[in-house]
């Protein structure tokens, strides 16, 4: 059986006060998805001394390399020493703004998964790649690298979430349908080289996810979860999306 994943991605946002209100409100989570929270780096310690037990800590990037002279990054190690059990890899936005090809999200992967971390990729195409019916060669291709890096089984033990960029922060939304039908061809894809890590791999959908589009979004069959966003600074908001996804 899959498990459900609700994951908060903070980006560039949030504080200390920020960190202790979600973590009164998890609290009091209902029990059947796990709720995972990725502050910024500087976050990292107050929350891993906050969040409640059963609560994951992740991070939103890591460097593929595991130590050396490189100003401004923190490798896999790093995360875990701080407390971390997640990863965010791929995101689109470091893939847009920061230029990170597929070669480089595989390497990141791979550094995470080796580490003892639990990557999740982000994978997903633009609205000019979405219109010209490219979706699925774009997020094959972002698919075939990890597995092309790590081998047939990268997906065990790990989550993939799909994020249509053109629905990321533009307050639009994949059809629940549309998400399904990229979700199916994910698992598809690795269900190639790996049947049985693919039938229990989590794939969350990431794309402007909010509380009154959330149940029906997860009742899709392929989709497992979100990744969610804005919506994850809202206590409220995102304890709401975690109730969707137990069916509370």
């Amino acid at each position: 059986m899959r498990r459900k994943i609700i994951a908060g991605n903070w980006k560039m946002n949030g504080d200390a006060d920020l960190v202790r209100r979600i973590a009164e409100h998890a609290a009091d989570a209902i029990s059947g998805a796990e709720l995972v929270v990725c502050p910024p780096y500087t976050l990292l310690p107050t929350a891993a001394s906050h969040l409640p037990t059963g609560v994951g800590l992740g991070a939103q990037d890591v460097s593929e390399y595991p130590a050396g002279a490189y100003t401004g990054e923190v490798s896999a190690a790093m995360l875990l020493e701080a407390g971390c059990r997640y990863v965010i890899v791929g995101h689109s936005e470091r893939r847009t703004l920061y230029g990170e090809d597929n070669a480089r999200v595989a390497a990141k992967y791979a550094a995470a998964r080796g580490a003892g971390l639990t990557p999740i990729l982000c994978v997903g195409e633009t609205l000019a790649e979405r219109d010209a019916q490219r979706t699925e060669s774009v997020v094959g291709e972002q698919i075939d690298a990890v597995l092309e890096a790590v081998g047939a089984t990268a997906f065990s033990d790990a989550v993939i979430a799909y994020e249509p960029v053109w629905a990321i922060g533009t307050g639009r939304t994949a059809a629940p349908e549309q998400a399904q039908q990229v979700h199916a061809f994910i698992r598809a894809r690795v269900a190639e080289r790996d049947p049985e890590g693919a039938a229990v791999l989590p794939i969350l959908y990431g794309g402007s996810v909010k509380p009154e589009n959330a149940a029906e979004l997860f009742a899709q069959e392929d989709i497992d979860g979100g990744l969610i966003g804005g919506a994850s600074l809202d206590s409220e908001g995102f304890l709401a999306i975690h109730r969707a996804a137990v069916g509370g």
